[in-house]
């Protein structure tokens, strides 16, 4: 029986669907972007026949001149993925229409089913939404049509902005010039290719448009054929995961489960669009799922699944496996922590993607719902690995420049003359249509990124990276770079120390293997992979983890002894954060600073801090695992440093409080100067001060009072503000009391300062050891597969019931942790696996999305969170 393998599976639903892409100009959303780039998907789609491959977002003019070598008629299929719902695609798919407007026929692919557009809130679809949307689309479009032709016979060329949709159908608004969106003014290259055939079939292209809507489930992110997570600007991995009320932390996580799972009306869209991707996801591998839940949120999840699951399924001849899904608030310290990860170090440092929906507000999953928060705002998946760092910056822009060159002469049809003024002009365009940052500023950064299908001999880079600890991991890319070097025949002169990796070394061979343009290409995903490593290798990003790494064991080792001791360690945090912001050596907040730990950084350590006490010391209901005492000297310590640093109002939890900050620490530093240096102030200020007062007494008296006043009103609404956020802290501290799988100690997140290896591992290890040992877990509940209703329904009532069946008999387990995963957490479910002696258990790792501390510190502290 074949292996399970979502890369695979992704990649031959494209293929099954070739018949609608051979000859189109197909458009990827942000989120299909995303996966498709992890897929390695580009190369199949240009192998089914597609003339090119745009961004549906940042779509342009020039996207018209990709078929330029294709005759009229060829060219004129469309082709849309989108991994949003149709009602927040809708204004991009009608300027992709509009810029096209000799496309006769249009294929839009939803990641998002037709039952999951009539459950999601304030959607405007219903139960038969393919069909309506198709409808609403060739309306919208053909009103579209003739609002320009009437400004079009009025004004002649029109130069206003016009309304693309129409608010009261409920769909997306946006507002874009004629120069961006109309072919007429798209350019003459555009004008030249299509003017003579155009003409002559404008209208007939405008009664034909032929519309069809289809689900196209699989749109994740493979890190490997086992490991996946949501894409970030998809529907699914943005919708909210909670609402606020006692029980929630955040949008982006499950609330703390309290044994009463929401239901009905209570629901979460992102529930009910992970159940339904999960579904879909089960049924293209052609799996039968057992399912299994831990936590409130993946009870509910867990139950949806069940409620879809049809009773068609029975007779057909699926692969049974075990989904078992996990709520990820049930281990908040594994996320937050800062492990020996070559992979986590590398997402965590490596600049991302700008969102390709940063600037739009849609008013559909975007905005805030009815009964609910506005959906998350993810940072991107796409790492952006600038390789000219390594690479030598002078031949890259000798070379980017050519290309540059090239660009230039193709859309002039060649002409040689005056090339570098036409270079300029070119420039000048694509700034117009893409912002300052355009294509010379891409291009003279180089950047890479990850694609998990590119392999070295048949082994995937990132499948080999991700269970690799740091010092592993360089030391595999290291040998990976010799053996291409081999290969290639490129001798390099580089001494290698065995045992460890320098940046000296990598950086030489990065070089050596680059040196050629063909190299370069053949070699660019291990090129690629070895520039990450080395970025995440420098001292700045490095000594930054180190020191998080060393600040966490110290916590470790306190929490073993008193909650004292663990509360004067936090404390002392806070106090040396604050110095390295007075002194002004952070030029913000979440810049590096030669390793030295940020206040941004104290508070995540503070969360980390709180959590282990949680862990270890008595906590009763809401109050907190510290006394009053040890609390109060770690909120005091807060006090002090926002004001010594106004910076720190940018926090969330400190919003409003800019101006007043900033002016209380104005009058220090001018109290401080005047008592430095009196006899320096200006003679004439002294005597207006003087004369001013002359005649009343208490002038002087009133003034420094209204101004104790206003130091003393500050400082109160500073502790106020600082007593909400240990509110919040003590509501991390009740979770192992409020939930029934971490209560027994079995499950628990005790640190490691006892030196036990297993007290030290997260959940998902200490989930999968009990699972794979037949061992009874609490709180975990089996929700019956389709065959064990009938039994349980009909069959049961004649002495034909059906135990219970252990997660453990299946071969294939699928775990699924509903806010996220991290690289961590994927080796210790590899060493989980391999500890059991069950290699015949084949076993697949999801999430929501790939957790960083960063993401973690925005979820809990920072604009993603309900503080």
């Amino acid at each position: 029986m074949a292996m399970v393998d979502v890369i695979i599976s992704c990649l031959d639903s494209i293929r099954q669907i070739s018949g609608h892409i051979e000859g189109a100009t197909v458009y990827l959303d942000g989120g299909c972007t995303e996966s498709f780039q992890f897929l390695g998907a580009y190369p199949l789609l240009l192998e089914l026949g597609a003339h090119a491959v745009c961004s549906l977002e940042n779509m342009s003019s020039l996207d018209m001149v990709v078929n330029w070598s294709v005759s009229f008629h060829s060219a004129r299929k469309v082709v849309v993925f989108t991994s949003r719902l149709l009602s927040d695609a809708h204004r991009y798919i009608l300027r992709c229409l509009n810029t096209h407007q000799n496309a006769n026929q249009c294929t839009i692919f939803t990641s998002i089913s037709e039952i999951a557009h009539s459950a999601y809130p304030n959607s405007p679809l219903g139960p038969d939404a393919f069909h309506e949307y198709k409808s609403l689309l060739i309306q919208d479009y053909e009103e579209l049509l003739k609002r320009s032709d009437v400004k079009s016979r009025q004004s002649g060329e029109s130069t206003s902005k016009e309304n693309l949709t129409s608010e009261d159908e409920g769909w997306s608004q946006i507002t874009t010039s004629e120069e961006d969106i109309s072919p007429h003014k798209s350019g003459s290259v555009a004008k030249d290719l299509y003017e003579d055939e155009s003409i002559g079939h404008a209208e007939d292209v405008r009664k034909k448009l032929v519309v069809s809507v289809h689900h196209f489930p699989l749109i994740l992110c493979p890190f490997s054929p086992r490991v996946f997570v949501l894409p970030s600007e998809g529907s699914v991995g943005e919708a909210y995961l909670s609402t606020k009320h006692e029980d929630s932390l955040s949008p982006g996580l499950p609330p703390l489960s309290t044994g009463s799972p929401p239901d009905g009306e209570d629901v979460p869209p992102g529930a009910t669009l992970t159940a339904q991707f999960l579904y879909h996801l089960a049924a293209k591998m052609d799996l039968k799922m057992e399912i299994y839940s831990l936590g409130d949120l993946s009870k509910t999840v867990g139950k949806l699944l069940t409620d879809m699951s049809s009773l068609y399924d029975v007779g057909r001849r699926k692969r049974s496996a075990g989904l078992l899904l996990i709520d990820r608030t049930l281990d908040l310290l594994t996320p937050c922590s800062h492990g020996d990860s070559l992979i986590d170090r590398m997402f965590s440092v490596l600049p991302r993607r700008q969102r390709a929906t940063s600037s739009f507000h849609t008013k559909g999953s975007q905005t805030q719902l009815k009964d609910g928060p506005a959906d998350l705002q993810r940072a991107p998946l796409d790492v952006q690995i600038p390789l000219v760092k390594f690479l030598g910056e002078e031949d890259s822009t000798l070379e980017n420049f050519r290309l540059l060159e090239n660009t230039e002469a193709f859309l002039h049809g060649w002409n040689s003359s005056d090339t570098s003024l036409r270079t300029l002009e070119f420039l000048s365009h694509s700034t117009k249509l893409h912002g300052e940052k355009s294509f010379t500023y891409e291009s003279k950064l180089l950047n890479g990124s990850f694609v998990s299908a590119e392999s070295f001999r048949g082994t995937p880079f990132l499948e080999a990276m991700l269970d690799r600890r740091t010092k592993d991991g360089a030391i595999l890319i290291r040998k990976w770079l010799q053996e291409t070097l081999r290969r290639e025949n490129v001798n390099v002169n580089v001494k290698i120390r065995p045992g460890s990796v320098t940046k000296s070394e990598l950086q030489s061979l990065i070089k050596a293997l680059a040196r050629s343009q063909p190299s370069l290409i053949r070699n660019k995903g291990i090129i690629q992979l070895a520039a990450a490593t080395l970025y995440a290798l420098d001292e700045l990003y490095s000594a930054k983890w180190d020191a998080f790494i060393s600040a966490e064991k110290m916590l470790n080792v306190s929490a073993g002894d008193t909650s004292q001791s663990l509360a004067a360690q936090i404390s002392d945090l806070i106090n040396k954060s604050a110095l390295v912001g007075s002194q002004g050596k952070n030029s913000g907040l979440t810049e590096p600073s030669d390793g030295l730990i940020s206040f941004q950084d104290a508070l995540l350590l503070t969360i980390y801090g709180y959590i282990l006490a949680s862990e270890n010391f008595p906590t009763s209901g809401f109050s907190g695992p510290f006394s009053w005492q040890e609390e109060h000297f770690t909120k005091e310590a807060i006090v002090d440093a926002v004001l010594e640093n106004p910076r720190l109002a940018q926090l969330k939890f400190l919003r409003g409080l800019t101006e007043e900050l900033q002016a209380n620490f104005n009058k220090k530093k001018l109290d401080v100067a005047k008592e430095e240096s009196p006899s320096q102030l200006p003679t004439g200020d002294f005597e207006d001060d003087t004369w001013g007062s002359w005649g009343d007494e208490d002038a002087d008296e009133n003034i420094k009072k209204e101004q104790v006043y206003g130091d003393m009103q500050l400082k109160l609404e500073l502790r106020d503000r600082v007593d909400n956020l240990f509110k919040f802290l003590h509501k991390l501290c009740s979770l192992k009391e409020r939930n029934l799988p971490l209560r027994g100690g079995a499950l628990g997140m005790e640190n490691n300062f006892s030196g036990d290896s297993y007290s030290s591992k997260g959940l998902i290890y200490k989930l999968l050891t009990r699972v794979l040992g037949k061992h009874d877990i609490p709180g975990l509940e089996y929700h019956s597969s389709t065959v064990g209703r009938i039994f349980k329904s009909g069959f049961g009532r004649f002495g034909l019931g059906q135990a219970k069946p252990s997660l453990a008999d299946q071969n294939v387990i699928l775990v699924f942790v509903i806010g996220g995963i991290n690289a961590v957490e994927v080796r210790e479910a590899e060493e989980a696996l391999s500890e059991s002696g069950r290699p015949d258990i084949e076993l697949v790792l999801g999430g929501t999305t790939l957790l960083t501390p960063t993401d973690m510190y925005d979820l809990l502290l920072g604009e993603s969170s309900y503080l």
